[in-house]
């Protein structure tokens, strides 16, 4: 069995893999990391590999710490990946976007891939059909659009998120709903479109904390999988073996 934990700027996710089903998953905040590991190592004690994608600059000494129990690796840009990366600063392209470029080169062999990861922010990776990674786009996500609108302004109060069924917002409330919820479902179907009208035998996958919230306001038909990034660890890891 393997751990995949996918270390985010909010929180922890992971799940627990026997080859590529996915048994079980979870999330935790960072102070509980250590105690939701030990959990899992006790009910699965047959885990022998932990797979880490850190992009929340979380201290690797506390991943290390279960060493003695457990392999650990540390995605990286030194590992082998099944993509050429076309990107002009390599070295500062997300872990977490190489390994979801990964997981839509292995999924979808042989077509044009977007991946729209909506988490804290909106990534945009587009792999084309001949296994290039090109690129992509960084936006605001949901929950710091609602924060700016109050943390920059005097007087917009902070809301939770909530699915507007209207476009003209009749109150400040329903004004911020409809800018920020279909401003952003106007921008993920703008960018599908861009890309539409530049590449053939195209997909489209949308992930993240916020995929399924976001699913049901778009127009464009989209393969919508909230654990893709985590499904997309334990492919890459199984990558890296076969290929280091």
């Amino acid at each position: 069995m393997i751990l995949t934990i996918d270390v985010g700027n909010t929180r922890i996710k992971g799940a627990v893999f026997e080859n590529d089903t996915l048994i079980e998953q979870f999330h935790t905040e960072p102070r509980a990391m250590q105690n939701a590991i030990e959990s899992i190592l006790l009910k699965y004690p047959n885990t022998s590999d932990l797979v880490v994608a850190n992009v929340g600059n979380f201290d690797k000494n506390d991943f290390l710490a279960f060493s003695n129990r457990i392999t650990i690796h540390f995605v990286s840009h030194s590992d082998a990946f099944p993509f050429l990366n076309a990107y002009a600063t390599p070295n500062t392209l997300g872990i977490d976007r190489m390994v979801l470029a990964t997981g839509a080169t292995l999924r979808y062999p042989n077509q044009n891939r977007l991946v729209i990861d909506a988490g804290t922010c909106v990534t945009y990776d587009f792999i084309s059909q001949d296994d290039v990674y090109l690129g992509g786009a960084i936006s605001p996500g949901l929950r710091l659009r609602y924060q700016s609108l109050h943390n920059y302004t005097a007087a917009l109060p902070l809301l939770d998120s909530e699915c507007p069924d209207y476009f003209i917002g009749n109150s400040t409330a329903n004004s911020i709903h409809s800018g920020v919820v279909n401003g952003l479902a106007h921008e993920i179907d703008g960018f599908i479109e861009e890309y539409r009208t530049r590449y053939p035998n195209f997909i489209i996958i949308l992930t993240g904390g916020d995929a399924e919230f976001l699913a049901k306001r778009l127009k464009n038909t989209i393969f919508a999988n909230s654990n893709f990034l985590l499904e997309s660890l334990n492919q890459t890891f199984q990558y890296k073996i076969k290929n280091d």
